[in-house]
């Protein structure tokens, strides 16, 4: 018996895993893990079901130059080809001539050591991360106004004793179920659950007030809430005068937005507006929870700051029971970006032009930091770089199915087409696979071991249960095998337990700060919150109880301007697009559509009655969503759910962001998932 974690979401939920027979799995619950407490949803449940898959990759496989198409090979051909093929390239184009692609699924060790290869084995500035598009707009938000990014500075449960909890853009019953029922604790205790989507999620079907606005004028909403409140004199005056700055200039610029004007915009009304703002008044322990619908925007992160605005304005951050988070989606969103994925961080969530940080990274490594490459691309300014005259020419890709889940799908595609060389490393023959010059069959998660930093900032170990099949190969051991072919000046370890200790070390005094975790700490506390700087230090639940980690220690309050979607309707595109995700698939499905237990209905196109009439659509029948960037033919689904200009694509599936857009927030970098124009046909 195994205790062990999910591999999907950023819940981490604890369970056990049994061996049946000739090397299958058997999920259990682990009744004890804090998180969950037993509970799974049927993605997790599922989980084993591609053991012994016969999709499962198991040997090596190179692109035969003659027929163009991928053969069997063996592991030592296949790195050696690949080694060979980045020599060239950087001889001939210089370091940034490669590029690494990672991903928010890996753990801690492998997104460390990923960042150290790129940095040291390859000296290239080009990597980042598909978590770039989950959670970064939050994450510059929470840098900007609390001085650190933990999605969560606070224990999910603590969710229950709140009087109130507002979601921003969060379904988190089909994205997360067992956390639901966090939610319906806090109805039972007497508290009360604000929604605000454009879609009647199961999750807003527990809402005491559900608010439906126009996808992409969240920001716009927060703006005329704080307006009410100040106008009510319901700010915390003396929480705003001792613990931050910057109030007078935020309650001048929401001065303007009145009721009736966000009531224009945003199509909530006067009422609806004002009801919210009641509830926020009266409710003595009070919680603002954004997610990828309030983030996923060319204005993700304004709109995140002016959600932060408001729990600020009211006093929360730091009280007990209250405060701003995110629900961050990934299994490692949290983890995978503070130690050195990113394009402009170094691990400990340092930053890469930080004279300092560069000279503590660069000891623990045994490197000079001059050496050190500097801030490289984003992960979407990344990817449309492939393949041209100032881009990379090859890409490594762990972890991420870039095909499906990058935004302009189809002009990404073509970057990747464009390059010279394309290795990825997977489970299973992805789409994004399917296009590579090498394809490294690599070990999935019950055959590792390692840690992951769920969306509370809580560290948790990932037990091996199982041995990989024959032929498959840990991330670690590619890493470690490229980095010695390409003569790396430093030796990279292949042992989980190993480089964690190194990543504490070269974390140690960052903002997040791993130094005291260990792997026995992990286990016998169920998980240890960063920061946690020494071995005696108890691991951190709750933050900004009385400081924040600013130089000053005060919050900030930032301004911010609303300025709307980057693609708004017009008479060729007269609606509003909006992408999300499914209760039974997960992120770009490349492992979810595989297991048989998991229902795989293919990509549908919600959209409410009145809209359904106008275009001639009927349930089940097919129907055409159109946007300036592409087309998807898939069954219409007609409910009463919806706004009436609004449809809804899930994104499992090839096609929904083909037709997304590529718009980038100036701040995150984060492309604008959750809007664009579009046009519907039958």
């Amino acid at each position: 018996m195994t205790e062990t974690h999910c591999p999907y979401c950023s819940l981490q939920c604890g369970m056990r895993l049994q061996q049946k027979g000739r090397g299958a799995l058997e999920v259990l619950p682990w009744d004890e893990f804090p998180v969950n407490e037993g509970g799974l949803c049927r993605k997790g449940w599922t989980a084993a079901g591609l053991r012994g898959s016969r999709e499962r990759l198991t040997t090596p496989m190179v692109k035969d130059r003659g027929t163009g198409e991928l053969r069997a090979a063996g592991w030592d051909e296949a790195l050696d080809l690949v080694a060979a093929r980045i020599r060239g390239l950087q001889d001939a184009h210089g370091k940034d001539a490669i590029g690494v692609f990672g991903g928010g699924g890996l753990t801690n060790e492998k997104a460390y050591q990923l960042g150290k290869f790129a940095r040291v084995a390859l000296g290239t500035s080009q990597i980042d991360y598909n978590g770039r598009w989950c959670m970064s707009s939050a994450a510059s938000a929470g840098n900007q106004a609390f001085g650190v990014d933990r999605g969560l500075p606070f224990p999910l449960a603590d969710v229950e004793q709140s009087d109130l909890v507002v979601l921003v853009g969060s379904n988190l019953a089909e994205t997360m179920p067992p956390a639901a029922r966090h939610l319906d604790r806090l109805r039972e205790r007497g508290g009360r659950l604000v929604v605000i989507d454009p879609r009647l999620t199961s999750t807003a079907e527990r809402a005491d007030l559900f608010l439906q606005p126009v996808p992409g004028t969240d920001l716009a909403l927060a703006l005329g809430v704080l307006h009410l409140l100040d106008a009510q004199g319901a700010i915390d005056d003396d929480y705003v005068a001792a613990r931050t700055t910057g109030w007078e200039d935020v309650r001048r610029s929401v001065a303007a937005w009145w009721p009736e004007r966000v009531e224009r915009v945003t199509g909530v009304s006067t009422a609806e507006l004002r009801h919210l703002v009641d509830l926020l008044v009266e409710a003595d322990r009070a919680m603002v929870l954004t997610a990828r619908g309030a983030e996923q925007h060319a204005q993700g992160t304004a709109t995140v700051l002016s959600w932060i605005n408001v729990a600020l304005a009211l006093g929360l951050p730091g009280r007990p029971f209250s405060g701003y988070g995110c629900l961050t989606g990934q299994g490692n969103g949290q983890g995978g970006r503070e130690h050195g994925q990113k394009a402009d961080q170094l691990p400990g969530y340092r930053m890469i032009d930080d004279p300092a940080a560069r000279d503590h990274v660069a000891r623990v490594w045994g490197v000079d930091a001059a050496s050190l490459p500097g801030k490289g691309r984003s992960a979407y300014e990344l990817l449309d770089a492939l393949g041209t005259p100032t881009g990379p020419k090859a890409l490594l890709v762990l972890g991420s199915n870039i095909v499906v889940s990058a935004p302009r799908a189809s002009h990404v595609t073509e970057r990747l087409e464009a390059l010279d060389l394309l290795v990825v490393c997977d489970i299973v023959m992805s789409e994004t696979a399917a296009l590579a010059d090498v394809v490294l069959p690599v070990t999935q998660w019950a055959e590792e071991r390692g840690t992951m930093t769920n969306l509370e900032g809580r560290v948790i170990l990932r037990e091996q249960a199982v041995a990989a099949p024959d032929g498959v190969r840990s991330d670690l051991d590619v890493i470690a095998g490229l980095a010695e072919r390409l003569g790396s000046p430093v030796p990279f370890s292949t042992e989980p337990e190993e480089i964690f200790a190194e990543l504490g070390r070269a974390s140690a005094g960052g903002k997040a700060d791993y130094a005291g975790i260990t792997y026995d700490r992990i286990r016998d506390e169920k998980g240890v919150f960063w920061p946690c700087p020494t071995p005696g230090h108890p691991g951190t639940p709750r933050m900004f109880a009385d400081s924040f980690p600013t130089p000053d220690g005060l919050a900030r309050f930032l301004v911010q301007q609303f300025a709307g979607a980057a693609e708004q309707p017009d008479d060729a595109y007269p609606l509003h697009l909006t992408t999300g995700r499914v209760l039974a698939q997960y992120q770009s499905g490349a492992q979810t559509r595989r297991i048989k237990d998991l229902p795989d209905t293919g990509a549908f196109v919600e959209l409410h009655p009145m809209l359904a009439a106008r275009v001639g659509a009927h349930d089940g029948d097919p129907v055409v969503v159109r946007t300036r960037r592409g087309e998807l033919k898939a069954p219409a689904r007609v409910v009463t759910t919806i706004r009436p200009d609004t449809v809804f694509v899930p994104f499992h599936w090839v096609g929904a962001n083909r037709l997304t857009n590529d718009a980038l927030d100036p701040s995150s970098r984060m492309p604008e998932f959750k809007v664009c124009a579009a046009e519907v046909t039958t």
